[in-house]
């Protein structure tokens, strides 16, 4: 399918797509890009077969690449489009794997004046805990969501490989805006995360003097899994949506004024309705998930 597969970023996501692309014969070489501070990181990443080579001259690893992922940070999109564009190329195709699409359609636009028509924007609803090439998982993306988020000069030719290479490696494809996929992953990513983060912040405070962690049980385990995911990402991810987020925080903190309120005034029958509507709304999302 492809010849060359340049990587930018041999983490997890990065890492998991070499894997499963090469299982799959999609490419012939992958080759990846990184700045030396990430040369353990890359070295691994060879040396577990993951990437053929690596490079830290950015012109020779897109050099004769004609498909190129990007799954760094957010935050570093900007300068990593500075980086590429004077090696960019027509006949190669580009995408992220970049947790929110306005960040980084702003970051190419202030680049090249406008998003290329040759780049897809795209976000694998797949991930872990976990970082690092050591984490990467050939099976992470099969049956997982993939969004694509073309504009309306995208090319269609650059679309379609990008899907093909998706849906090649196990992905379940589909397109929106990148308006509505930044307003979907607020509530359903981006939330759930600063939940965690935040719960967890507290109780380590707390831990210091009352042994919380010690006696916690299963269901704190599963809730707070999300809180040992990578800073930077998640920093860079906050702010990049922070104009979707803050509503939702704002709406958050409502809702957990009204229990305050229900649980002052001993209201037992609200209480109860309130926790049996989101019982009901999560069987909803379980049963949305088994269709």
């Amino acid at each position: 399918m492809f010849n060359r597969l340049c990587l930018i970023g041999v983490g997890l996501i990065g890492g998991s797509v070499a894997l499963a692309a090469r299982e799959q014969g999609l490419c012939r070489q992958i080759v990846a890009y990184g700045d030396e501070k990430h040369q353990t990181n890359l070295a691994l990443a060879q040396q577990l077969g993951v990437i053929d080579a690596y490079y830290f001259d950015i012109g020779a690893a897109l050099a004769g690449s004609d498909c190129v992922i990007i799954a760094t940070p957010v935050g570093s999109m900007a300068y990593l489009f500075a980086e590429m564009k004077p090696f960019w190329s027509s006949d190669c195709v580009y995408s992220d794997v970049g947790s929110t699409k306005h960040s980084v359609v702003e970051a190419l636009t202030s680049v090249f004046g406008q998003v290329p028509d040759n780049f897809v924007p795209a976000h694998p609803i797949a991930g872990a805990e976990k970082s690092g090439v050591q984490a990467a998982n050939v099976n992470l993306f099969v049956n997982k969501r993939l969004i694509m988020t073309p504009l309306a000069h995208t090319s269609r030719s650059a679309v379609n490989a990008i899907r093909r290479l998706w849906t090649s490696i196990g992905s379940v494809v589909s397109e929106m805006t990148v308006e509505h996929h930044d307003t979907v992953l607020a509530a359903t990513s981006h939330l759930p995360h600063i939940l965690a983060f935040a719960l967890v912040g507290l109780l380590g405070r707390k831990d210091e003097q009352h042994e919380i962690f010690k006696y916690a049980a299963g269901g704190f385990k599963d809730f707070s899994r999300i809180a040992s995911s990578d800073p930077t990402m998640w920093q860079d991810i906050c702010l990049a949506n922070k104009q979707e987020i803050i509503p939702l925080i704002q709406q958050l903190q409502a809702e957990l004024g009204k229990i305050e309120q229900l649980l002052a005034h001993d209201q037992a029958a609200e209480l109860f309705a309130t926790f049996t509507y989101a019982r009901n709304a999560r069987q909803r999302f379980l049963d949305q998930q088994e269709d």
